[in-house]
């Protein structure tokens, strides 16, 4: 293998989760136990210091079609309405109909807030179910893999490019960004919104590693990537969402003077070793311990005669659930909002997913899988709080 972001062969494992089903594919009862499984490791690269994984899942089975949808939780709908007002405010105004493009625009949510700032749009979204959900709710998206045929096929520019939650997904990394570069206007800005490495680093959320995230980004290694095609990040902007992205702002290669916000951030990253491989042995460990830790805390809930639900059926859940090992010894099912995955079974540990407003019966224990929605998750379940049910979550990005 040679590096995804630059070519190097100086490749070194840093984290093996074992052999996991790809964690997005909720099973029909039909299907449980016939899964195929893959290898999960990350791999430094010493040549950019990009972490990555060694092996890859096709996009085809990835992204032709999945259950995922943007428009869920409210947290995610106001983080895309304020990236939306933010960005608005620094295009230019050239007498004529903005545009954006959004890649990987899921079911539209992003794109009916540029759409309300009064914005020509366009969606890329590789899933048909998705894609459609957005079609139908009159935001025009093309159902297609963006790559530099694509961007070549749609034949325009625009003035703003968005990149939400996808841009560490791409098996066609070069093509992808080769395809940006291509689309964006030269006074254009595109908007790269990326799982931040550092934070997991620090928050130990080792599960937002799976088979879709090929790439972990930090601003060094992604710079990188952007300035082999003539791109280059001169802002950034870390949010909390998901525990913690990282919003960069990028456009041609010298049009625009980096922020003291970026150079700081950039500064910080060196300062914490962020992209040494040292960070990476110890991340490795504190898996291994974080993994005994939870062990042992449903195994005393279990011998108190305790239920337990999983609050939430990401599809990080997965990664955390399968290299656990926790399943239906511990977990009676997984409570989920999104209706898409009604009567599925969890990949591996095949728990079944249940409709929250359809729950007829409280467990005494919500081991929160969907821990990057704290916030919003305790606030819709005081009512159950204040009845003695407990929420642990195994990742706390508050904390951290």
């Amino acid at each position: 293998m040679i590096c995804r972001v630059c070519d190097g062969n100086k490749l070194e494992k840093v984290l093996d989760l074992g052999n996991q089903p790809w964690c997005n594919h909720f099973l029909k009862p039909e299907e449980v136990g016939t899964e195929p499984t893959y290898p999960l490791r990350v791999v430094y690269c010493h040549d950019c210091s990009t972490t990555q994984l060694d092996y890859t899942v096709k996009k085809e089975i990835m992204f032709g079609d999945h259950t995922y949808l943007s428009g869920v939780t409210k947290s995610l709908s106001s983080h895309f309405k304020s990236v939306a007002d933010e960005i608005d405010a620094i295009v230019p105004h050239n007498n004529r109909k903005k545009t954006v493009l959004d890649i990987g625009s899921n079911d539209g949510t992003q794109l009916k807030h540029f759409q309300a700032l009064g914005y020509e749009v366009l969606g890329v979204e590789s899933s048909k179910t998705t894609a459609k959900i957005a079609m139908d709710d009159n935001v025009p998206t093309l159902n297609a893999f963006f790559n530099l045929e694509t961007a070549k096929n749609i034949g325009k520019k625009f003035d703003v490019i968005n990149a939400a939650g996808v841009f560490f997904h791409l098996e066609e990394l070069h093509s992808v960004t080769e395809g940006i570069r291509e689309s964006l206007e030269p006074d254009g800005t595109f908007m790269v919104q990326f799982l931040y490495m550092k934070k997991i680093v620090e928050n130990l959320a080792f599960d937002q590693i799976y088979h879709e995230h090929l790439l972990y980004y930090n601003l060094k290694n992604i710079e990188v990537l952007l300035n082999r095609h003539g791109l280059e990040m001169f802002d950034c902007k870390l949010t909390p969402i998901h525990g913690g992205s990282m919003i960069g702002y990028v456009t041609h290669k010298g049009k625009k003077p980096k922020t003291q916000r970026y150079l700081e951030a950039c500064a910080s990253e060196n300062a914490a070793k962020s992209n040494d491989i040292t960070t990476y042995h110890e991340f490795a460990k504190r898996v291994e311990n974080m993994k005994k830790r939870d062990i042992a805390y449903l195994d005393q809930k279990k011998k108190e005669g305790k239920t337990i639900f999983g609050m939430g059926a990401p599809v990080k859940g997965n990664t955390l659930l399968n290299y656990f090992g926790v399943g239906k010894k511990h977990l009676d099912c997984l409570v989920e909002k999104n209706t898409l995955r009604k009567g599925l079974i969890s990949p591996g540990m095949h728990l079944p997913v249940l409709i929250e407003s359809e729950l007829t019966t409280t467990p005494d224990v919500y081991y929160v899988l969907a821990w990057n929605f704290k916030k919003e998750i305790l606030a819709n379940n005081k009512h159950l709080i204040d009845k003695g049910v407990e929420f642990y979550f195994p990742v706390d990005a508050e904390a951290a």
